[in-house]
């Protein structure tokens, strides 16, 4: 099954998107199913991942509504106020909906990113590794070390690392980034996502060539098992085209991964870290 494991979907009346302004006229409108679908079959993926896009349970519970009647929606990636309020009464609330795939920790807006460390947010994601509940990590390159600290409090922690934290690939800055990330790769219950790297370059001036070595290190750190493709639909169309995302990452794979590699990147993975496959069905490709 080939996977699209991160995109989005909203609606702009809703009111609580506040990082979509008028001002960016390519995101400032609805983005609804239909407009994925012809992209999705074209690439004979057969669904995605929808991942919340706003940090409000109400965004969440619109997004676990639409995918009630949506067979393409494979799952959700919801959100939690680990900050604030009950997170396990706001995790019941999500649990209505059986498309609750994960939760995301949105760590890219904060000014300190450490005070997910604080001893009351740590307690609060012990319950969710306890419980081998996946976590997506969204994240900006400079806050790594913060991630590689929760990792060694929480060694066995499901997480993925969205849009591979976020390097700054405008600029060409790898060596620190590749350096966490190689320590990042090193815990096996966690993953990364080839996703969103159109957005960290030059908008408007890019090139495939810009993204391989990228690529090529998360590929050597985390090998075929643990990276997974999501396209980060429609934020990438501030500067790719669905098409033109898929090949950055075509573009950049190894001449020697074949048919097996392949499927793991762009679906096997994310059905085992989202568990949409059963036990039986893992060793499976």
């Amino acid at each position: 099954m080939r996977i699209d494991a991160h995109q989005h979907y909203w609606s702009i009346d809703r009111g609580d998107y506040g990082w979509i302004t008028p001002q960016v006229t390519t995101l400032y409108r609805d983005f609804t199913p239909p407009d994925l679908l012809l992209h999705l079959q074209k690439h004979q993926l057969a669904g995605s991942i929808v991942v919340q896009a706003a940090p409000t349970l109400e965004e969440s519970l619109y997004i676990l509504q639409l995918a009630d009647i949506t067979p393409s929606i494979l799952g959700v990636v919801g959100w939690i106020d680990f900050f604030h309020g009950d997170h396990i009464a706001q995790l019941t609330e999500l649990n209505q909906y059986s498309k609750l795939v994960g939760l995301r920790l949105m760590l890219q807006d904060m000014e300190d990113s450490t005070k997910v460390l604080d001893p009351e947010i740590i307690r609060k994601i012990e319950y969710y590794v306890e419980r081998e509940i996946p976590l997506d990590l969204l994240v900006v390159a400079n806050q790594l070390d913060t991630i590689i600290a929760m990792l060694e409090i929480f060694p066995t922690m499901k997480a993925v690392i969205d849009h591979i934290g976020k390097p700054n690939i405008a600029e060409g800055d790898i060596d620190r980034w590749s350096q966490q990330m190689r320590l990042i790769s090193q815990y096996k219950g966690v993953y990364c996502k080839l996703s969103g790297m159109a957005t960290e370059a030059n908008y408007d001036n890019w090139s495939y060539e810009q993204f391989t070595p990228y690529i090529e290190h998360v590929l050597h750190c985390f090998g075929a098992e643990r990276v997974i493709f999501g396209s980060d639909w429609p934020v990438c169309l501030l500067a790719a085209s669905y098409d033109e995302v898929m090949h950055i990452v075509e573009s950049a794979l190894p001449q020697s991964w074949g048919t097996e590699e392949r499927a793991r990147l762009f679906g096997f993975n994310a059905a085992i870290f989202y568990n949409l496959v059963n036990k039986g069905e893992q060793d499976e490709i």
